[in-house]
């Protein structure tokens, strides 16, 4: 099969291995795959991943156990799990202590032909959802995993009826953020660099401002940082309030020394956030609530996957969709 794969450099491979079969995987055969920042960052050394990049995607089912699955348009979870550690069996699926992550740790990704996942991990994709919307469904449950860890009503901890957040990063993930938060009714502000993506937030009729005309004024209830650079976790120190609540959605290979006393000062939360609800997605998708089709730079074929992979790392580009056929 056509693969793109890094080995120390990331390369087009015309002849690269089927995936291997394993108990109770389903094969794939992926009909389009979008490109993210931390498929950018795992390029630059995150993760020590070596393998088939790639783990936002839509495909058709090829053969599975699950008999009712195959022929079936599917998007996957990307996390492959031993359903018997402690963390599975306590709930935690999604850290299992011996997983595998597709395209990210341990499991060949997307950016081929042909792909493997369990079959557990696949949800159908209704007809309403073509293509190019579904392989959004990944990111966006990501961005839905912030409404299952924060309550943005204040109704739980006493404090003011609706909470005021800013999105730091105006590019794929901090877009859709600020689209799901703003439809669950809280204050939005989108942060950025880019004049071309911040009018897109205008077009949803959610606040923006460019990243030059702030004054951090210690004052926001919620700060989401969807940067991709340390720098950002820096800015939300400044921004967020005293027993306010800071969500990182930065994933980044580069590392700096920064003054973590802010937390301690002003009793900050922190809350990582990674992947998310699926089936939140995929209804919000069907349901039209989410614009994922204004963040379409461009699609390319997978034989032109690695200067995909360069344009979707210049600075304003935001998604480059690589597609099978």
């Amino acid at each position: 099969m056509r693969a793109i794969v890094l080995d120390q450099s990331v390369s087009f491979r015309p002849r690269h291995p089927d995936p291997a079969a394993a108990d109770g995987d389903a094969l794939l055969r992926v009909r389009q795959a979008g490109i993210c920042a931390t498929d950018l960052e795992i390029t630059r050394g995150y993760m020590g991943f070596s393998g088939v990049l790639g783990h936002e995607f839509v495909a058709e089912v090829i053969s599975a156990a699950n008999r009712d699955l195959v022929g079936q348009r599917v998007v996957g979870e990307i996390n492959v799990v031993c359903g018997r550690c402690d963390l599975c069996l306590s709930g935690l699926s999604s850290h299992c202590r011996n997983r595998s992550v597709l395209g990210l740790l341990k499991h060949d990704g997307v950016f081929a032909d042909y792909a493997r996942l369990p079959s557990a991990n696949l949800h159908v994709v209704p007809p309403s959802v073509d293509d190019d919307t579904a392989v959004f469904v990944e990111p966006l449950a990501a961005a839905f995993q912030i409404l299952k860890q924060i309550k943005l009503d204040g109704k739980t901890d006493g404090s003011r009826a609706r909470k005021w957040v800013t999105v730091l990063g105006d590019g794929r993930l901090g877009l859709l953020v600020a689209q799901v938060l703003r439809n669950a009714g809280s204050p939005v502000r989108v942060i950025g660099r880019h004049p071309e993506k911040l009018a897109l937030c205008e077009k949803w009729q959610i606040r923006s401002r460019p990243v030059a005309d702030i004054v951090p004024r210690h004052d926001q209830d919620v700060v989401v940082d969807c940067t991709g650079n340390p720098a950002g976790f820096e800015l939300a120190m400044q921004m967020v309030r005293p027993r306010g609540t800071i969500v990182l959605k930065s994933t980044v290979a580069a590392s700096k020394p920064m003054n973590l006393a802010p937390l301690v000062v002003d009793e900050i939360s922190v809350i990582g956030s990674r992947c998310g609800p699926f089936r939140e997605a995929i209804r919000a998708l069907a349901e039209k609530e989410i614009d994922v089709a204004s963040l379409i730079h461009r699609r390319m074929r997978l034989e032109q996957g690695v200067e995909a992979l360069d344009l979707a790392a210049r600075p304003g580009i935001l998604k480059v969709l690589l597609t099978m056929d």
